[in-house]
């Protein structure tokens, strides 16, 4: 897949970048280079190769799934206006 200058500025004013007449062959240059690398990367077999999500292999941190208040209710309506109890206590705006 190749680029012309017209899709350079294309992807300029899509990308809101301000290119200049002069730097439109050297873009389009860097994207051909760009492109004929991501052509070279479907050329791999990866068949047999599992997805991943890191490098590193590592065990996703969980918690219990509890419903809870978080333990903070006091602290959440600390800085209401108005509040009762737990709850933030609004004006009434539809009758």
């Amino acid at each position: 897949m190749s680029v012309d200058q017209a899709t350079v500025r294309r992807i300029a004013h899509l990308a809101r970048i301000a290119v200049t007449e002069e730097e439109v062959p050297h873009l389009q240059g860097e994207l051909n280079a760009i492109l004929a690398f991501v052509e070279q990367l479907n050329e791999v077999d990866v068949s047999g190769v599992e997805p991943m999500t890191s490098v590193t292999p590592m065990a996703m941190k969980k918690r219990q799934d509890v419903v809870s208040d978080g333990g903070i209710a006091d602290e959440v309506v600390a800085n209401a206006p108005q509040h009762e109890g737990h709850f933030f206590s609004v004006p009434k705006v539809v009758e």
